[in-house]
């Protein structure tokens, strides 16, 4: 599913505008699916879900996780969630990551411990580094980097070494993975950017 964003509230009439503003707070930034650059294959979901850009922040593939159980050094340490979506716990196995919170990981790890190797465990989540962002098409230097609060389109833009030559600045598509579902959408350049995102910048045909 394809959602263009306006780049301009002031042709909105102003007695809509506050109703919108009135009756939700907030807008959330709608949620997208995996990019079509050329060469790649389109994977093309139906999706109507969106995403509360200021929401809790939920685990995915690619996550640095740092978890402690409190009186068992063995189990804390450093986990990387994996490409299913899981960590790999000693004693329990894989527990689902995918799509909890930090609290909601912690939880899920405690019952599984309390229900047979640990009396009443305490257990804590916290990201030690979140996922990555790549970004494609035409900026000058491709690739995945490191995420950082608060990035937005222009900011990621400039980590890749700025616009080529030929790039579209006012076309840019972000492609996001969404309670395991991908979608994608063309967003303006001072949108938010989260983790695991891929970015795909395009080219300016005139």
């Amino acid at each position: 599913m394809l959602r263009r964003f306006p780049r301009s509230l002031g042709a909105v009439p102003a007695a809509m505008l506050c109703g919108l503003l009135a009756g939700c707070g907030h807008i959330a930034p709608m949620a997208p699916e995996v990019s079509a650059a050329p060469g790649w294959e389109t994977i093309v979901v139906a999706a109507q879900a969106e995403v509360e850009g200021d929401g809790p922040y939920l685990l995915d593939s690619g996550d640095r996780l740092r978890i402690f159980v409190y009186g068992h050094p063995n189990l804390s340490r450093l986990y990387v969630v994996d490409q299913q979506g899981a960590v790999a716990v000693p004693l329990i196995g894989e527990v689902g990551a995918r799509g909890r919170t930090t609290r909601g990981l912690a939880r899920a790890i405690a019952a599984r411990l309390g229900a047979q190797y640990v009396k009443e465990p305490q257990v804590t989540v916290d990201i030690a580094q979140n996922r990555p962002f790549f970004i494609l098409g035409e900026v000058r230097n491709a690739g995945q980097y490191s995420y950082v609060s608060g990035l937005t389109v222009n900011a990621a833009v400039a980590i890749a070494g700025g616009y080529a030559d030929r790039a579209n600045e006012r076309r840019i598509q972000i492609t996001r993975r969404v309670n395991g579902l991908i979608e994608k959408m063309d967003v303006p350049t001072d949108y938010v950017v989260q983790p695991g995102d891929t970015l795909y910048v395009y080219e300016r045909w005139l």
